[in-house]
C-alpha cells in the first residue's frame, strides 16, 4: 500500500489523519499555523485522495487503516522520537486507537468516531451520510455547477460545517464527488470502532468537539473518558464536524497544545 502525503514546517512531527470521504488538503486551513511550530505531515487514507485503493479481498477496512496507519508513522518518524498524531472524525478514531497501543507521543483527536451510544446511534451517522449522497448523486455532471450557487452550496455542505461559506469552491466540489464514490460509507454501518481493553496510560490524549456537529453530536463526547480516563476533553463551540475551515486560528492552537509534550 502507497500512501500520498506531504510535508511542510519544521519541529515536532505532528501527522494528520481526514476524515472519511475527505483528503490531506482537508488541513490546508491550519496549516499555515502549524507549520512554524511542527513538521507537519498531511496523509490521505488508504482509498481516500491519491493513495492506493483499499483492498477487495474481504478485510475489515477500520483494521487494514489502523495497520498502515501504524506503518506510516513508523516510517515517517524521527530517530528516536514518535510522532505527535491527530485526526478528524474517522482519523480521530485511528489517531487515538494509535494512542491507545503506544505508537504516538501524543493524540488529538477532533470529533472522533468511536464514541456512538449504541448500535442505532452509529446507524444514524451512517444513514446521514447516506441521505446526503443521495442527494449529491442527483446532480451527477451537473454538481461542478451546481456548487457555484450558496443556495445549493450551503445546506449540501452544513452537515459537515458550521460556516459552509467558508469552504472554497475546488474542495466543495471535490468532497461531493467523494461522497458519491467512496466505498467507506457503506462499509461504516458493520465497522466496530472498538478501542483496545487495555490503553497505554502514558499516551496524552486530547479530544476536542465541535458543539455544532450535526455528524457525530458532541453528546458522544461524555464516553471519552470511559475509555480513556485521563484524557483532556475540550468543547469547541460555533464549530462543526469538520472544524478546521470552520475555525483554523483556535483548532491549530488546540492542535499545537495536544503536541507540546515532549515526544
Amino acid at each position: 500500500m502507497t500512501l500520498k502525503y506531504d510535508v511542510a514546517g519544521r519541529g515536532p512531527t505532528l501527522v494528520l489523519v481526514h476524515g472519511v470521504v475527505h483528503r490531506r488538503q482537508a488541513w490546508d486551513a491550519v496549516l499555515d499555523r502549524l507549520t512554524p511550530h511542527r513538521r507537519v505531515i498531511t496523509v490521505d487514507l488508504p482509498g481516500h485522495g491519491e493513495s492506493d485503493p483499499l483492498p477487495e479481498d474481504g478485510e475489515d477496512a477500520i483494521e487494514y487503516m489502523v495497520s498502515e496507519l501504524i506503518a506510516f508513522v513508523r516510517e515517517v518518524e524521527e530517530p528516536g522520537q514518535q510522532v505527535h498524531i491527530a485526526g478528524n472524525s474517522l482519523g480521530g478514531y485511528l489517531s487515538l486507537v494509535l494512542a491507545a497501543h503506544g505508537e504516538v507521543a501524543s493524540a488529538t483527536a477532533l470529533s472522533p468516531a468511536g464514541f456512538f451510544l449504541g448500535h442505532a446511534d452509529q446507524a444514524r451517522t451512517i444513514n446521514t451520510f447516506k441521505a446526503i449522497r443521495q442527494v449529491a448523486r442527483a446532480f451527477g455532471d451537473r454538481a461542478p455547477a451546481a456548487m457555484r450557487y450558496r443556495a445549493v452550496r450551503y445546506p449540501s455542505l452544513l452537515p459537515f460545517f458550521a460556516h459552509p461559506s467558508r469552504v472554497a469552491y475546488e474542495a466543495a466540489v471535490h468532497d461531493v464527488h467523494s461522497l458519491t464514490t467512496n466505498p467507506m460509507i457503506d462499509a461504516g454501518i458493520e465497522a466496530d470502532f472498538a478501542f483496545p481493553q487495555a490503553t497505554e496510560p502514558r499516551v496524552p490524549v486530547t479530544v476536542a468537539w465541535g458543539t455544532r456537529d450535526l455528524i457525530l453530536p458532541y453528546y458522544q463526547s461524555r464516553r471519552v473518558r470511559s475509555v480513556f480516563p485521563n484524557a483532556t476533553v475540550i468543547p469547541v463551540p460555533g464549530v462543526g464536524h469538520v472544524p478546521m475551515t470552520d475555525n483554523p486560528a483556535l483548532i491549530a492552537s488546540i492542535l499545537l497544545a495536544g503536541s507540546e509534550l515532549p515526544a
